[in-house]
């Protein structure tokens, strides 16, 4: 996928309405004041010495790096945010709003981006160790806790 698409891929996302409650569409998920949609995924990959795994994280990232820059060109540097504290926060009971419970589960930290009132955030999902790699793309409203 190119760097061009994905950016007309994300702008669409951040034109979009959020919906009152929340719904899943193929590579969308959508709730009260977010979307979380997968801009590219890739293919299991569990055979093997780890190569192609290693392979699929530093394709993904790359992506992910080039389309932040297109995006830092727009609005500035991104902050990086690690979502591990989230994780441990949610693992000792604490109530995460979404996106964000939903996102420290599978992306270890996220470019991002304050623009217009909205939080806009990239991140590689990683799937598990034996599965798949995706390039997400967050907008919300909801202030990181």
């Amino acid at each position: 996928m190119t760097t061009t698409r994905l950016l007309s891929d994300l702008d669409l996302l951040r034109s979009r309405q959020f919906p009152a409650r929340s719904e899943r569409y193929g590579p969308l998920g959508s709730g009260p004041g977010f979307h979380v949609a997968a801009l590219a995924t890739g293919e299991e990959s569990g055979e093997g010495d780890g190569s192609r795994r290693e392979e699929a994280e530093e394709q993904y990232e790359a992506e992910r790096d080039g389309l932040a820059a297109l995006l830092a060109a727009r609005w500035g540097a991104p902050d990086l945010m690690s979502l591990w504290s989230l994780l441990d926060r949610g693992a000792a009971g604490e109530e995460l709003p979404e996106p964000w419970s939903g996102l420290c589960g599978h992306v270890p930290d996220l470019m991002l981006w304050r623009v217009d009132a909205r939080w806009i955030g990239l991140g590689v999902a990683r799937w598990g160790e034996e599965a798949l790699f995706q390039l997400l793309a967050v907008v919300t409203e909801v202030d990181p806790p």
